[in-house]
Parts: structure tokens; C-alpha cells; sequence
């Protein structure tokens, strides 16, 4: 795979991590693209500025987007019914840009200006607070959506890393735990 090339086509996405292109977010999709598995015609959030950018990278005649990804929409951005949230936390890990506050039998709410209207939240949101609504701002230039999808790409790594340090935490306070039961009970089957 061209790494110089996935590079360019990452990025050239809006950094939603939306997955409606079929792949696991942005960089993914962009290194498939590299590669010859996937159409440049896959990102509905980019919309068609983005596919012809896509498109021209690659030497590649532009498509339109293949509606079987979704469609293209002005932006949005996650607003979630407090009257209606039960703090389940649910759509905390699901927002790969952190942009939702709240914590267990709390409400949330939604930082709206981090917000880059994924829609990643709705889904495991069991009482169905969470909806998209237009931010009413006009599409923006070229410049200005490079500059948002760098924002985003920098709060998606971090959200990554955040994650992945709860979990090596999660794994020491087991180990030290499993460590802990056999030095009072000796060798034998562990708690789980």
C-alpha cells in the first residue's frame, strides 16, 4: 500500500469516523482507497467537493456519491432530549471526537461547536434522546473544512488514546487483583 497516498486521501476526509463509507472511519477508508479496494465515492459527509478531491488524487473520473452510503446533508450536529435521557452512558464511547459530557444516571449534553454530526451516538442510545439538527451554517469553503476535518482528526486521537489507556488501566487493576487472590488463596481457579 502507498502510505504517502492514504495520507493524502485522509487527509482530504472530513474526519467524521461516520463509517457510512463502510469502513471503520476515515483512515481506513482512505488506506483502502489506496489500495484500489474502494471507490472515492463513498463519503456522505464530504459531499461532492470531496469526492471530486478524492477522485482527482486518485487520477480517477469523479462519481457521485453511491447512495448506498447515505446522502449528503448541510451540517448537523447532535442534540440530545435531557427530559428524555436516562444517563446511561451509552453514547459516551460512541462519539469519536468526545464531544458529548455526562457521566452513569446523569444527563448529558452535546458540546455542539465539537460536535461533527457522525451520528454515531444514535444507535446505542436506548431510549432514542438523541436526534441531528441543521447547525444552520452554510457550507463552508475548502480551507475552513480542511482546518474542521484537523480539528476533528486531532480529537479523535486523542479519544483513541483516552481509550486505550482506560483499558490498559482496566487490564493492571485485574492483573493486580488476580495477583492479589492468589497470594490469599494459593494457586487454583481465579475469580473472573
Amino acid at each position: 500500500m502507498d502510505t504517502t497516498l492514504a495520507e493524502r486521501l485522509n487527509a482530504l476526509l472530513p474526519q467524521t469516523q461516520c463509517t457510512r463509507c463502510g469502513y471503520a472511519g476515515c483512515r481506513p477508508y482512505a488506506e483502502a482507497m489506496a489500495t484500489g479496494e474502494a471507490a472515492p465515492n463513498r463519503c456522505p459527509p464530504g459531499g461532492p467537493s470531496t469526492l471530486a478531491n478524492l477522485a482527482a488524487t486518485l487520477g480517477v473520473p469523479a462519481t457521485p456519491l453511491d447512495t448506498s452510503c447515505g446522502t449528503f446533508q448541510p451540517p448537523r450536529v447532535a442534540v440530545i432530549d435531557e427530559s428524555v435521557c436516562i444517563g446511561c452512558a451509552k453514547c459516551l464511547p460512541a462519539c469519536p471526537v468526545d464531544a458529548i459530557v455526562g457521566a452513569r444516571k446523569l444527563l448529558h449534553t452535546v458540546i455542539a461547536n465539537e460536535c461533527n454530526g457522525c451520528e454515531l451516538c444514535i444507535a446505542p442510545c436506548p431510549v432514542d434522546c438523541i436526534r441531528l439538527e441543521p447547525t444552520g451554517t452554510a457550507l463552508r469553503s475548502a480551507t475552513a473544512l480542511a482546518v474542521e476535518a484537523q480539528h476533528y482528526r486531532s480529537r479523535q486521537q486523542a479519544h483513541e488514546q483516552r481509550r486505550e489507556q482506560r483499558e490498559q488501566q482496566r487490564a493492571a487493576a485485574l492483573a493486580e487483583r488476580a495477583a492479589r487472590w492468589r497470594a490469599d488463596h494459593g494457586t487454583g481457579v481465579e475469580p473472573v
